[in-house]
């Protein structure tokens, strides 16, 4: 009887170091199953327009830029490029400050240009006190303005692009705004 309580002891200890090492096998097999790194990004606008038909009114645009991390990664250092389409009648404007303004005027949530003041068709724009995009996280540069007055005919787009260190060459927008009208032209009654 006492063999027999000592083989089923040694069974137990055997069982007990096999789980052991099975789990150790499972666990070293779920360590090189992690998540793979995944970059992912998407960047849309959003925006209302009042278009006014009468060339003598302004028309209205206001709009958002957003950029969402869809991936398991922080996305480090964005930027973005706002272009309005050359020789447009379209005025950009919006809420952000220049790296010469003084530091009471840069907003925790604020934005930066980055290049010229005088360009009037490219707006390179940074995120301020904002060094990365957390997983999941959307930053948004919101409530800019596109106005004009059409006094003929015209067709442009505004366009958006966003950069960080792992996109270097950038993405688009995936809804770039696109805006045309026709102005009738009124002929003289006199004629």
């Amino acid at each position: 009887m006492r063999n027999n309580h000592n083989d089923v002891e040694a069974k137990i200890t055997q069982l007990q170091h096999q789980t052991k090492s099975y789990l150790y096998e499972i666990k070293k097999l779920v360590d090189e199953l992690s998540e793979p790194v995944s970059m992912n990004i998407i960047s849309y606008f959003t925006y209302s327009l009042n278009i006014s038909h009468d060339p003598e009114q302004e028309s209205l645009c206001i709009g958002s830029y957003h950029i969402h991390n869809l991936g398991n990664q922080p996305i480090t250092n964005p930027s973005m490029c706002i272009k309005v389409s050359t020789g447009s009648p379209f005025s950009f404007s919006g809420r952000y400050v220049y790296a010469d303004f003084k530091q009471s005027l840069k907003v925790a949530d604020g934005w930066e240009r980055t290049n010229e003041k005088t360009n009037k068709e490219e707006f390179w724009l940074r995120p301020l006190g904002k060094a990365s995009i957390e997983p999941n996280e959307t930053i948004s540069f919101s409530n800019f303005q596109i106005t004009w007055s059409p006094k003929e005919s015209y067709a442009a787009s505004i366009l958006g692009f966003t950069y960080s260190d792992q996109m270097k060459d950038g993405i688009a927008v995936i809804n770039p705004i696109n805006l045309n009208g026709t102005v009738q032209k009124q002929e003289d009654e006199n004629e």
